[in-house]
């Protein structure tokens, strides 16, 4: 049986980027399960798998198809119970849920405007003009614009992961003496602005820094995979 992973690219069809994208990548490894990646871009997406969905990362296992990386990973912990859990019981799901949502209500929106004009350029032509046309719509501004307020983000981001920063002095990772789904969430966002802008966000010392490299490296170092787009986080 093959499974396919249908993630989001640029012109070069190596350089997959999207967070969500990496949170199934890293779920995928976790559970030791072999995939193939099928690379799409933003307007190749409606017209995969006959139309089934808006938005990637989109997995198909044999005649399963499961849209949305928190979905899949909590398909994937049900599908194969006798693999490492994600979650690790009814508490890490909790647990899981608050931290997506602390981590796209506090990084998802600095990231993009750091690394938007970046974004824009890995794209082909196509992708181009339609990321321009809805982010510009979405946001209000132009992509300029935005990049330009995104200078200030630079500075302030890593004060963001200050409740990450605390927690990994008492743990190694978010799920405990090994990571969970938590972990890839915030691992997905960093590795966003890793592949995309390359900005760095942290100092060397910073144990958030170490924590990351740390996640790059889990699974034989999946996350390697897509070298940074310039200097690394």
């Amino acid at each position: 049986m093959t499974r396919l992973l249908y993630a989001l690219s640029g012109a070069d069809r190596t350089r997959q980027f999207s967070p969500h994208v990496w949170k199934t990548v890293l779920s995928l490894a976790h559970k030791g399960l072999d995939y193939e990646t099928v690379p799409v871009g933003f307007t190749e997406i409606p017209a995969i798998e006959g139309g089934s969905t808006g938005t990637v990362p989109l997995l198909r296992d044999g005649d399963r198809l499961v849209r949305d990386s928190f979905d899949i990973a909590l398909y994937l912990d049900e599908a194969y119970p006798d693999r490492p859990s994600l979650f690790g019981g009814e508490g890490g799901v909790a647990m899981a849920r608050f931290i997506e949502n602390w981590s796209q209500s506090t990084l998802h929106m600095a990231v993009t405007r750091i690394a938007i004009l970046d974004i824009h350029n890995l794209l082909g032509p196509a992708d181009r003009d339609y990321f321009r046309r809805s982010r510009e719509e979405r946001l209000g501004a132009s992509l300029e614009d935005i990049a330009e307020a995104g200078k200030a983000e630079i500075e302030g981001f890593a004060k963001k992961l200050q409740p990450l920063r605390n927690m990994l002095k008492i743990q190694p990772f978010i799920g405990g003496e090994g990571p969970l789904f938590p972990d890839y969430i915030v691992f997905g966002a960093l590795q966003w602005l890793r592949t995309t802008a390359g900005t760095k966000v942290l100092a060397e010392d910073d144990p958030v820094a170490d924590w990351f490299t740390r996640c790059l490296d889990l699974h034989g170092g999946v996350g390697h995979r897509v070298a940074a787009a310039d200097a690394a986080v």
